[in-house]
């Protein structure tokens, strides 16, 4: 809790410092503020509490993710340095904003009530549809915004109708009295349902098909620095979510509601990465390949008794391996608007630091040792296969295999091609945002068990 308002502040005094004109401290003193802001996070890893009648647990599992949405945080805040000087918008507006979505991330894996589980969601969406349209002389970025903002709305209103029928058959809010009620024999319809269509609602949060097919579109259209957000943060706590509230509230899936998730998770890894296979543009590459991530880590849910330190070692490796991906894209890019595959050709050449940064990142997302991806689909094939999933672990070989094929492509681009362009003058941001974060990466797949026996 004291995280959670501690956030809040910080995002409070983001706005004060445009009053007070500070414009330049607002990164820096954000950074120290959020570094502070983790401290206190880790501090209350070991105290669990409740707090406003449930209204927020603090565990380690709200704890755990709540330090990386902080650390991936830290990261996008870095990289705002030079992003939006061009967007004829105050600084402080972007950062606040940021820092706001993350107390929004915070809330939803701390929630205790399912009208905090609401307003975490609100919290963020409502931050994301900004963003996705922040950059206001942009035709692309103004498309991307709406179509989220509709898209997204409409799936808010799913969740929050199950919300309503869960209410209406539970007579509760408070998910452990649900949790309790559940268990009864006897239950009202209207609960099973409730629970299907928030988790549609979630599916589409983080972009599983068939839900998915706003991301392609979004991803490309919104700025960079957004897209990397989406990718990242928003995917990662929508996971996180979903996953707390499957195994609080409804701690037995039953065979049926099986089915659908390995379907769905099948559907995920195949559609996103053959759609990948097509595609030019990096920014859509990235998108169809977090489709296809969304289906790995939708296995999780399968078999929730030992898969929370599996998913949060998943979700660490993917979004650091992404972050550093997408401050290199960044700078290829710079914001002009076209991000695609032709302008990495010889970047291998013109900035070999950048190049091998971008290549080991896209080789932790295929799943390539020694980089932490390997050793997440690693764990996680193998907690599938305890489970007695293994149609579904050679469906997800087969994909990781594929999607072999587009990372190499852009790799084969960066070091086979010409250089189109010399580039000069690369901020040091991007190289420090990138380094840590792929320094990050390889020490999780040389260090699983830091990370893995945190929620054993």
């Amino acid at each position: 809790m004291n995280t959670l308002i501690a956030i809040i502040g910080l995002g409070v005094l983001c706005l004060l410092f445009e009053i007070f004109d500070l414009r330049k401290a607002i990164i820096p003193i954000t950074i120290i503020g959020l570094l502070a802001i983790l401290g206190l996070d880790i501090s209350e890893f070991n105290s669990p509490a409740t707090y406003y009648n449930n209204m927020i647990i603090v565990s380690k599992f709200s704890t755990a993710f709540s330090g990386l949405f902080i650390i991936l945080t830290i990261f996008l805040v870095a990289l705002s340095h030079k992003f939006y000087e061009h967007h004829q918008t105050k600084i402080s507006d972007f950062i606040a904003i940021k820092v706001f979505l993350l107390a929004g991330t915070v809330a939803m894996v701390s929630f205790g009530n399912l009208a905090m589980f609401f307003l975490g969601i609100e919290v963020l969406s409502i931050a994301l549809y900004i963003l996705a349209a922040s950059n206001r002389l942009s035709i692309k970025s103004n498309e991307a915004g709406l179509k989220y903002f509709l898209m997204g709305s409409f799936a808010s209103g799913i969740i929050l109708f199950g919300i309503c029928l869960i209410y209406g058959a539970m007579g509760s809010f408070d998910v452990i009295e649900i949790s309790e009620l559940s268990q009864s024999a006897e239950l009202p319809v209207w609960f099973p349902i409730g629970i299907v269509l928030v988790t549609i609602g979630m599916f589409f949060k983080i972009a599983a098909v068939p839900f998915h097919f706003w991301a392609p579109d979004v991803y490309e259209g919104s700025p960079t620095l957004t897209t990397a957000l989406m990718s990242t943060l928003a995917k990662v706590v929508a996971i996180a979510t979903l996953f707390k509230l499957l195994t609080i509230m409804n701690a037995n899936i039953s065979p049926s509601f099986q089915i659908v998730i390995v379907i769905i998770s099948m559907a995920s890894m195949t559609v996103g990465n053959i759609m990948a296979l097509r595609q030019v543009n990096v920014k859509r590459i990235l998108a169809f390949s977090g489709i296809s991530h969304a289906g790995f880590m939708l296995m999780t849910l399968l078999n929730t008794t030992n898969a929370a330190g599996t998913l949060l070692y998943y979700t660490s490796a993917y979004s650091l391996a992404g972050i550093a991906a997408f401050s290199v894209i960044i700078y290829v890019c710079k914001n002009n608007e076209n991000e695609d595959m032709a302008n990495f050709h010889g970047l291998g050449k013109t900035n070999p630091l950048l190049a091998a940064i971008l290549t080991a990142s896209l080789l932790s997302m295929a799943g390539i040792p020694i980089f932490a991806g390997f050793f997440a689909k690693l764990f996680l094939f193998n907690n599938m296969l305890q489970a007695g999933f293994i149609a579904l672990v050679i469906v997800a070989v087969i994909n990781s295999i594929i999607s072999v094929g587009y990372y190499f492509k852009l790799i084969m681009a960066m070091y086979t091609k010409e250089p189109n362009e010399e580039r000069t003058g690369t901020p040091v941001v991007i190289y420090a945002v990138a380094v840590i974060a792929i320094v990050l990466n390889i020490a999780l797949g040389l260090f699983p068990s830091y990370v893995l026996d945190l929620l054993a």
